[in-house]
């Protein structure tokens, strides 16, 4: 199937499969709750977990007309009703707002601590000069809940500080004690839980399975206050994975804890929701309240779509433990993660510690490689409590990887004035510079010239360079690949690695029974959106990736890691030192256009049909590059797309900020937040610079990172280009009954019914 008939076919079956989205008519606000249910229902992989809860409860999603929707990440230091925090004594009710209201939608509720916390059972042993005693706590409701806990104390009197962990982190213990610390490991984990008899002891708390876990290291602090070798002013609490959630969790509830230590925390610890879900490729919302419906609290599945709405995020969690030390730790390529918008936590919950005067308690630790820790991250990470509980001067460097709006201003020192810039909205753009209407090609011609040029002064001013036909010298490593978990492709398709570039590693996919012959396929370079961690391969995807999917259906597919992403992840710090008049943007639109040169010279790759496919940030960047660079036959933009010069702080979108003050990608769009129609190129003009060649749009009816009936205005106001050129039917516009996510059924929409025979 050639792919001008993918973006006929993409049309009419997004119209069979996808529909349109369900509005409520009736104003009502139970009307509108039950019409949320119904599309959550229809939108979401099916979870009976969650479909009994709902039986159960009988609870409908919030009235999220009436909820506030906040893109950025929200303010930790300003009330719910929208007063600012500015003392001490603001700040802890605050505080106390902030916890219930992570009871209410995330954690779910506990009891209070029960204060009758005694020994059921103890036994005591001596090995190779530790004493090792396990306890069986007892407490709550008639003693009847029960918790295991083993204490390792080193020789001496003490006290000592403590280092409190969970069961399947035992050996983590065993570092600290070697350290000096008392090794504290309790029944909290996978490997070894009592906590989940809990729920019928105190049936009046919906508390989910991490939130006893979380609650039961406070049981564990009940008892170690009781020790005279346990110094009860430095009691640590660690964590990694899913533990590592509890333990801020945990530090947030009992202020007893005195340093936590989150280690690869992810969706739920370290990451926030917002800026770490699908659009990301992250383990989002959608993702653990399915495989792990126990971990939290059932409500907060109402927000797959929505995390704009929910009221709270882990940033201000992590405020909560203020101005308590914390660590955030996690590995470069960690697919739980992401160093960006763990960055971006940090930044946003930093105020909380500033305005209790320990800003410096708040840290970043970065390790190479993949989830799994060693030796050297646990003796790091007494390092680091030895430095906070005073007991050594090791302090950790906190250098953030990617680059900030900052970092830009700062390098190329540039003053832009928006009102520079004429005023410009999103409309038809067959006007000349004099406002003459446009009526045949050459004078198009005039107004595309400067189209161009307008564009490339926001991606910024690229170095010169040269064209590389590429070779294999330069290939990515199999290690490498390993690490990004994209080693070895399925059953028949091949994987043939390249450079291409300025020195740049990219995997071209193609079905096996091309390999021997002379055949040549239509290609899609697959433009990948942020995925930090693991850059084209997705990090967390339902079904198979795009990039196999599409190989799988007949196409050969060009896939490589974006700057700052994946194998190019550190590349990203430096970037503006280098290259203060660019952008990361142009970087990833170059590079784009050098795999276009690399294609049009392979054996399997038809130079007549590449295609780029793009979703979210790699849509903006499919959109740019096929605008600039001819030998593109056509572009397909999935998601993330909303026209700059609508993009408000009103709109309830992030505005352009995002792209500049959040994520640099064009830091040129910074000088324009607050002064958008100035901003001197839009989507709806890059559109018309494909004209004529196919260009598929889609957008999902529920995005609150985009806007529905702007991004259509910008559409139609791209159509007279492609109708001046005789194409009117190369621009498809679609909408999908969905939210923004890259739909495995769009694949399918995408490669019609081909498949490899």
């Amino acid at each position: 199937m050639k792919p001008l008939r993918v973006l006929q076919f993409a049309w009419v079956w997004g119209c069979i499969l996808l529909g349109c989205p369900v509005s409520a008519a009736d104003d009502s606000s139970h009307t509108r709750r039950l019409a949320t249910l119904a599309e959550l229902r229809r939108m979401l992989p099916r979870s009976p977990a969650w479909e009994a809860w709902l039986e159960r409860s009988g609870e409908l999603p919030p009235d999220f007309d009436a909820l506030p929707g906040v893109a950025e990440l929200p303010d930790p230091l300003r009330f719910q009703d929208g007063r600012p925090v500015r003392s001490r004594a603001q700040w802890q009710q605050r505080r106390a707002e902030l916890l219930r209201l992570f009871q209410h939608y995330v954690l779910g509720t506990v009891p209070p601590a029960p204060g009758n916390v005694r020994v059921a059972e103890s036994r005591e042993r001596v090995e190779d000069g530790v004493r090792v005693r396990e306890v069986t706590l007892a407490f709550g409701p008639a003693h009847r809940a029960r918790l295991h806990l083993e204490v390792i104390l080193p020789p001496g009197r003490g006290p000592f500080p403590v280092f409190l962990t969970q069961d399947n982190h035992r050996r983590w213990a065993l570092v600290a004690v070697s350290r000096g610390y008392v090794g504290a490991v309790y029944a909290g984990a996978d490997s070894r839980d009592d906590t989940g008899a809990w729920a019928e002891i105190w049936p009046g708390y919906d508390w989910s399975k991490l939130t006893r876990r979380a609650w039961a290291a406070g049981r564990c602090v009940d008892y170690l206050l009781t020790l005279p070798e346990v110094d009860g002013r430095r009691i640590a609490l660690t964590g990694h994975s899913r533990n590592g959630k509890a333990a801020l969790m945990a530090a947030a509830l009992d202020e007893r804890i005195a340093a936590v230590i989150s280690s690869s925390s992810g969706a739920g610890g370290a990451c926030t929701w917002r800026l770490f879900s699908e659009p990301q490729f992250g383990e989002g919302i959608e993702l653990i309240t399915r495989l792990a419906p126990d971990w939290f609290h059932p409500r907060l599945r109402f927000f797959v779509g929505r995390e704009d709405k929910l009221p709270v995020d882990q940033h201000q969690l992590i405020a909560c433990v203020a101005p308590r030390p914390v660590l955030l730790s996690t590995a470069l390529n960690d697919d739980v993660e992401s160093v960006w918008a763990i960055e971006q936590t940090r930044r946003a919950a930093l105020p909380v510690f500033a305005l209790l005067g320990a800003r410096e308690h708040l840290n970043l630790r970065y390790r190479p490689g993949e989830h799994a820790t060693r030796a050297g991250d646990i003796e790091a990470y007494v390092d680091w409590l030895d430095w906070k509980f005073g007991r050594a001067w090791r302090p950790v460097a906190d250098a953030p990887i990617y680059p900030t709006y900052e970092d830009w201003q700062r390098a190329s020192g540039e003053r832009i004035r928006p009102r520079d810039f004429p005023r410009r909205g999103v409309d038809d753009v067959l006007r000349s510079a004099d406002g003459r209407a446009v009526t045949n090609a050459a004078d198009w011609a005039a107004v595309r010239a400067d189209l161009r040029r307008r564009l490339e002064w926001l991606l910024g001013e690229a170095p010169p360079t040269a064209r590389d036909p590429g070779g294999r010298y330069g290939a990515e490593s199999r290690a490498n690949a390993v690490l990004l978990q994209r080693a070895d492709p399925p059953a028949r398709v091949v994987k043939e690695s390249l450079n291409f570039g300025n020195y740049l590693a990219g995997d071209l996919y193609y079905p096996t029974n091309v390999a021997g012959t002379e055949r040549r396929l239509p290609v899609f370079v697959w433009l990948h959106p942020i995925s930090v961690s693991n850059g084209y391969m997705a990090g967390y995807f339902r079904n198979e990736a795009p990039h196999l999917a599409l190989t799988r259906s007949g196409y050969a597919v060009f896939a490589f890691d974006q700057i700052g992403h994946g194998g190019r992840l550190e590349e990203a710090g430096e970037f503006y030192r280098r290259y203060p008049r660019w952008s990361l943007l142009g970087k990833t639109v170059a590079d784009t256009r050098a795999a276009v040169e690399v294609l049009r010279g392979h054996p399997r790759a038809d130079p007549e049909q590449i295609y780029l496919l793009g979703y979210g940030t790699g849509a903006m960047a499919a959109l740019v590059a096929g605008a600039l660079d001819e030998r593109v036959a056509g572009v397909l933009a999935v998601n993330g797309l909303m026209p700059l010069r609508l993009d408000t702080r009103e709109r309830g979108t992030g505005g352009v900020a995002r792209w500049a003050q959040w994520l640099p990608l064009l830091p040129r769009l910074g000088a324009f937040v607050g002064a958008e129609a100035h901003i001197p190129c839009d989507w709806h003009e890059v559109m018309a610079l494909l004209a004529p060649r196919p260009l598929l749009v889609i957008t999902p009816g529920v995005d609150y990172q985009s806007r529905f009936e702007d991004l259509r205005r910008a559409v139609d106001a791209a159509r007279p280009a492609f109708a001046l050129l005789g194409a009117p039917q190369n621009l498809v516009f679609q909408r999908t009954e969905d939210y923004h996510h890259f739909n495995p059924e769009l694949i399918w929409c995408l490669c019609g019914v081909e498949t490899i025979p």
